[in-house]
C-alpha cells in the first residue's frame, strides 16, 4: 500500500525529541520495499534525527553491521527476507535497537508475533506523522531507560562486589587481629616461662657446680681417711660403716646424679634461650637478622615434634646477607610452614629445607613429600578458616597468618604441588627493606 504524498505532509513541529534521548539515540534506519514511505518517514525524521533507509532485510542488515542504530522501523511484508525475519536478526544480534514494524494489514494475531518476537511497537499503514512521532519518542524513551536500567544493574552488581571484598576483607583484618592478639599474649606467655624457668635453671646448675666441689672434697677426703691406720676398734666400727652406706657406690652414684642434674639444668636453659630466641620478645623492632638462625631456632623447638613421627630433615642452606624483619613475626612463618610440612610428609616421610639468594630477595623453600594439595584447594590455601585436615586438627589460620605477616615484609609466598607428590611453599623476603617497610606492622595490604 503506498501513501499519498498530498494527503500525508510532513510536520516537523509534531515531533519534540524526549529528554530522555542521548547523542547515540540519533540514529534510525528506515526499512520498507516503497520508496513513497521511505521517502516520507526518512523526510520526516530527519528534521531530528541521521536517518538511513534500506529497502530491503537484507540491506538493512548490511548497514546495521556497519554501524549502530538506535530505532529501526520496518515494513513486515517486504520481497525477499520479510520484515519479521529482520525482527528476529535485529533482537539476537543487537540488543540495544529498539524494533517498531509497519504493516499495511491490519491484523490482531501478526501484532501479537511481533511484540512476542520483541517489538516495541506496531503501526498501520497509512500512519498519521504525529502518531509516528510519539512513537518514535517513546521507542527511544524506553531504550534509554532500559540501558540506564541496565547500566544501573550492572552498577549494583559492581557495589555488591566490592561489599562482598570489603566484608572479606574485614573478616581478614578481624581475624588476623586476633591472631595477632593471640601470638601477643603467645609470645609473653613464652616470655614469663623463660623468665620462670630461667632463675630456677641458673640456681640449680650453680648448686650442681658447688656440689660437685664438694664431692670431690668428700671423696679426697675419704681417701685420705682410708689411708691412715686407725686403732683396730675404730677399724673395725668404720668397716660396720662402709658396709652400711657402701659410701664407695655412693660416691659414684652422687657423681651420675650431678652430671644428670646439670644436663637437665643445660637443656632448660636451652629451651629458654630457644624460647626467647623464636618470640624474640626482646628484639621487637626491624633490624638486621640472620634468617638461617631463625630457622634453626624453630627447628629446635620442633625437634622432638619430628623424632617423634620419624620425619627425616634435610636442610641445603646457601649464603645469605642479613635480612631486614621482625624476627619474631618472620619465625612464626617458619613454625607454620614446618610444622604443615611434617604433618604432611607422615612417619618415614622428609622435610627439605633450602635457602638461596635471588637478586635482592632471600628465597627459602620448605618443602614435603606427602600427598600434595588438590588443585581446587591451592586457589584458597591462604584463605582465613580454610584448612584440609580433618574437624578437630586446624583452625584454618596458621597460612593465612603466615601470608599476612610475608606481606607486611614487602614479600611474597607461593605453593606449588602435584596431588601425590607433595608441596613446596616459597617465600621470599626483601633483603634491603623498603623505605616504608619498618612503618608497616600493623598495616595490611589487599591479595
Amino acid at each position: 500500500m503506498s501513501y499519498n504524498s498530498a494527503q500525508q505532509t510532513p510536520n516537523a513541529s509534531a515531533f519534540a525529541p524526549s529528554e530522555f534521548q542521548a547523542e547515540g539515540d540519533k540514529h534510525i534506519l528506515v526499512v520498507d520495499d516503497e520508496d513513497g514511505v521511505r521517502n516520507l518517514f526518512a523526510s520526516f525524521l530527519s528534521e531530528s534525527f541521521d536517518c538511513t533507509t534500506a529497502a530491503s532485510a537484507e540491506e538493512a542488515l548490511l548497514l546495521l553491521a556497519a554501524r549502530p542504530y538506535a530505532l529501526v522501523i520496518s515494513d513486515v511484508m517486504m520481497p525477499g527476507r520479510n520484515g519479521i525475519e529482520l525482527l528476529r536478526e535485529v533482537v539476537a544480534r543487537y540488543p540495544d535497537t529498539v524494533v517498531v514494524m509497519c504493516s499495511g494489514i491490519d491484523r490482531t494475531q501478526r501484532v501479537l508475533d511481533a511484540v512476542r518476537l520483541g517489538a516495541y511497537d506496531y503501526l498501520v499503514k497509512p500512519c498519521d506523522l504525529d502518531v509516528l512521532a510519539m512513537t518514535v519518542e517513546r521507542a527511544l524513551e524506553r531504550r534509554s531507560l532500559l540501558r540506564a536500567a541496565r547500566q544501573y544493574k550492572l552498577d549494583i552488581e559492581r557495589s555488591n562486589d566490592e561489599l562482598r571484598r570489603s566484608k572479606a576483607e574485614l573478616e581478614r583484618l578481624q581475624t588476623q587481629i586476633i591472631q595477632s592478639e593471640k601470638m601477643a599474649s603467645l609470645g609473653q606467655l613464652a616470655a614469663g616461662v623463660a623468665h620462670e624457668l630461667n632463675n630456677p635453671a641458673g640456681f640449680i646448675y650453680g648448686n650442681m657446680e658447688i656440689l660437685d666441689e664438694c664431692t670431690r672434697g668428700l671423696a679426697c677426703l675419704l681417701a685420705f681417711y682410708e689411708a691412715v691406720p686407725l686403732a683396730p676398734d675404730l677399724a673395725a666400727r668404720a668397716r660396720r660403716i662402709e658396709e652400711e652406706v657402701d659410701y664407695g657406690h655412693a660416691l659414684s652414684d652422687l657423681r651420675s646424679i650431678i652430671a644428670d642434674c646439670r644436663e637437665g639444668a643445660e637443656r632448660i636453659r636451652d629451651v629458654v634461650q630457644n624460647l626467647r630466641t623464636f618470640s624474640r620478645l626482646d628484639e621487637a623492632e626491624f633490624k638486621k637478622v640472620d634468617i638461617h638462625e631463625g630457622l634453626e631456632s624453630t627447628l629446635r623447638l620442633l625437634a622432638r615434634y619430628y623424632s617423634a613421627d620419624g620425619v627425616r630433615l634435610s636442610r641445603d642452606y646457601a649464603e645469605l646477607p642479613p635480612v631486614d624483619c621482625f624476627a619474631g613475626q618472620l619465625n612464626q612463618v617458619w613454625l607454620n610452614l614446618l610444622v604443615n610440612a611434617a604433618q604432611a610428609a607422615r612417619a618415614g616421610g622428609e622435610v627439605r629445607i633450602t635457602t638461596r639468594r635471588d637478586g635482592q630477595m632471600a628465597v627459602v623453600r620448605v618443602s614435603d613429600d606427602g600427598q600434595g594439595i588438590a588443585p581446587e584447594d591451592l586457589k584458597r590455601i591462604f584463605d582465613p578458616f580454610f584448612t584440609t585436615k580433618p574437624v578437630g586438627e586446624g583452625t584454618g589460620l596458621g597460612l593465612s597468618v603466615t601470608y599476612s605477616i610475608v606481606e607486611r615484609h614487602r614479600g611474597t609466598i607461593s605453593v606449588e604441588s602435584t596431588p601425590g607428590h607433595g608441596a613446596t611453599f616459597t617465600v621470599s623476603i626483601p633483603i634491603d627493606a623498603p623505605r616504608d617497610a619498618e612503618g608497616a606492622e600493623g598495616q595490611t595490604h589487599q591479595r
